[in-house]
């Protein structure tokens, strides 16, 4: 509704900025089995708000107004810090089997990335809004711990049985010129730790 309402005010206002910026997120996939999406994958949503994300970018495809949807995964930094509390507490167990891909990025990247995607003279339609690295579950929480010097999550059961996450790929953000602060999550967790002090 939120959207729908701004562009029909738009509409009805005679306004027509250069371009709309939508925040979506990665949640609009329904690739589970560990395979690489890009802007072109299809987005079929199973949950709720995956589903509602997705009617909204729907509507701004459909408006008149030019947009870019840029499709965050997994924010963190300073006070987006459950995760690295998670392992700090040993609260974060690693599913045990196949690899669980997870997907991030940096706060600072997403308001950098923004604020560089506006400033372009031509922002396509639809860019992923994710580090240059998607990192299995077990792997990440493993160099989270060692990063804090408290014990190694321990194993544990899978909540949801055969889920093996995406690979999210960023190569058109990367093309249209961005530079990531933290490009990685082993970046962005360091300075993350360090502030923490």
């Amino acid at each position: 509704e939120g959207l729908g309402g701004l562009l029909a005010a738009l509409e009805a206002q005679g306004q027509r900025p250069r371009r709309i910026f939508f925040v979506s997120s990665t949640s609009v996939y329904a690739q589970d089995g560990g395979e690489r999406v890009d802007e072109s994958s299809p987005a079929e949503p199973r949950r709720f708000n995956g589903r509602r994300l997705l009617e909204a970018e729907t509507l701004l495809r459909a408006s008149r107004f030019a947009g870019t949807v840029v499709r965050f995964a997994g924010i963190y930094g300073p006070g987006r810090t459950r995760l690295l509390q998670s392992v700090r507490r040993g609260e974060a167990p690693a599913a045990e089997g196949p690899p669980r891909y997870t997907n991030r990025i940096h706060r600072d990247d997403c308001a950098g990335m923004l604020d560089y995607l506006i400033g372009l003279a031509h922002a396509e339609p639809l860019y992923l809004g994710v580090d240059c690295e998607p990192v299995a579950e077990d792997r990440l929480l493993a160099w989270l711990a060692g990063a804090l010097h408290v014990p190694a999550p321990p194993p544990g059961r899978a909540d949801v049985e055969g889920f093996r996450g995406k690979r999210c790929d960023n190569a058109r953000l990367l093309a249209c010129g961005y530079a990531f602060r933290y490009p990685s999550y082993r970046d962005g967790y360091t300075a993350l730790i360090r502030a923490e002090g």
